[in-house]
């Protein structure tokens, strides 16, 4: 609301086409079950029903199929290795499918993080700044960051300098923001209901639409993930998709111009 400028007057009349994360819509639903004081009406309904998404009443375990959970720990197993998965993990997995195929896949690609502090692990070091990195019991690295070369266009990758142990080294980092400082994206139109710009800044995770194609008003365009909350943008208007201007993994940024729609003439 705040970045978009939206007043509740705005959130409530325009519900049905607004982008709201996914977590949003599902707690609406009913998911995380009912509330002590019911859900805010009739923002509830037209956001539901927009979706074409049953609100779910009661509690939301009670008509959920059986995990068989013998069968899912074979499956992990299958996908991550025998000696890798613990009941903790299959648990998890029922719990939070996605988070924990994101955290493995992050897992077997940078290995276990956990061994960095908060600060090193969620903002980039600057210039010159030291970071003490306890592997072990008497294993300890001592990283200094000395420069950051620029972007290479071809590979979306950069030269990063930085000392291990008081000895240089150099390794090639791919920078997720260089599509936002190689390219100049088009930004979408406020006054124009066709042009369907991102709600905010985040990586496009799928595409649901492609030119040619004809949409109705609330219908899924793509999918955008920010700060791991991943928001559903949808067609503002009926019509049909004149252009696609973003892909599957580019970094945008709020008002970007996620697609172009030629709106029905009524």
């Amino acid at each position: 609301m705040v970045s978009n400028k939206l007043s509740e007057k705005d959130v409530i009349e325009r519900a049905a086409t607004l982008s709201f994360p996914n977590s949003v819509v599902e707690y609406l639903e009913g998911r995380l079950g009912q509330p002590p004081y019911g859900f805010p009406e009739p923002l509830r309904s037209t956001i539901l029903k927009s979706r074409g998404i049953k609100p779910i009443e009661g509690r939301p375990g009670k008509n959920m199929p059986p995990i068989d959970m013998v069968k899912l720990k074979k499956e992990l197993e299958q996908e991550f290795g025998k000696e890798t998965i613990r009941d903790v993990d299959v648990i998890s997995s029922a719990l939070y499918p996605q988070v924990f195929k994101e955290f493995r896949q992050q897992l077997e690609k940078y290995g276990d993080l956990s061994i960095l502090e908060s600060r090193f692990f969620l903002s980039p070091l600057e210039i010159g700044q030291e970071a003490v990195i306890d592997l072990e019991e008497g294993k300890t690295l001592i990283c200094k960051l000395l420069a950051v070369g620029p972007i290479d266009i071809k590979t979306g990758k950069r030269d990063v300098f930085f000392e291990l142990n008081g000895e240089s080294r150099c390794v090639k980092i791919k920078d997720d923001t260089a599509a936002n400082e190689t390219s100049h994206r088009e930004i979408a139109d406020p006054t124009d209901a066709g042009q369907v710009g991102a709600p905010m800044g985040g990586v496009v995770v799928e595409l649901r639409v492609k030119a040619g194609i004809e949409v109705q008003a609330g219908d899924p365009l793509c999918v955008l993930s920010a700060m791991k909350m991943e928001t559903v943008v949808t067609s503002t208007v009926s019509g049909k998709v004149e252009k696609v201007t973003v892909k599957q993994s580019d970094s945008i940024s709020a008002g970007d111009l996620i697609c172009r729609i030629i709106k029905n003439v009524e």
